[in-house]
């Protein structure tokens, strides 16, 4: 309720049922995903957001979300803007926002992407130390493991935090894109 009611409803307006099931799709893939990429056995181990292949998956599927279902002033405004007249002699500003229509995603898709995959290194990293100081003797390992482990615990929680905060972030900027499609021109 919380995902629908204060980041879908909020930034999507009056229709946004329509689009909640992809939303709360999206949400809770992104975020089971990243919770079971922390478990180290079976189910989870698989680092699935950390694959830019899936995060381009859901970035497409937001792109098709905002450009299938954008109003007439959402592609009047990309075409035609309401900027003077000289601008529209050369058409810098549909440019610039046809180049937007496609960097909206991608932000998306690379976003998700390094903060999970840089979460599941600092991790790997952490762990690492534990392997790396065997041969500096027993007692510096000894000591060094002992860090390691509680530094990595401290990172494991971390990462369940990270996990419903990217859920959050790519949920509500997909909702941001897909109200900003639907958005009806202001009256004077």
């Amino acid at each position: 309720m919380m995902v629908e009611e204060d980041i879908i409803k909020e930034c999507v307006g009056k229709d946004y049922k329509r689009y909640s099931p992809y939303l709360l799709t999206a949400f809770f893939f992104i975020f089971i995903n990243n919770l079971m990429g922390i478990v180290p056995f079976f189910p989870g181990g698989a680092n699935v957001t950390g694959n830019i292949a899936i995060t381009m998956c859901l970035a497409l599927f937001t792109f098709l979300a905002v450009n299938l279902f954008g109003n007439k002033h959402y592609y009047k405004d990309i075409f035609w803007p309401d900027v003077p007249m000289f601008l529209k002699a050369f058409p810098l500003m549909p440019l610039i926002e046809i180049i937007g229509m496609f960097t909206k995603p991608f932000s998306l898709m690379v976003r998700l992407f390094a903060n999970i995959l840089a979460g599941h290194f600092m991790i790997l990293g952490v762990v690492a130390v534990v392997f790396l100081t065997a041969k500096l003797g027993f007692a510096m390992n000894a000591g060094l493991s002992v860090i390691a482990v509680v530094f990595g615990i401290f990172m494991d929680v971390l990462e369940c935090l990270v996990a419903f905060i990217q859920a959050y972030v790519f949920t509500m900027l997909s909702s941001v894109f897909i109200g900003l499609s639907r958005q009806e021109p202001e009256t004077e």
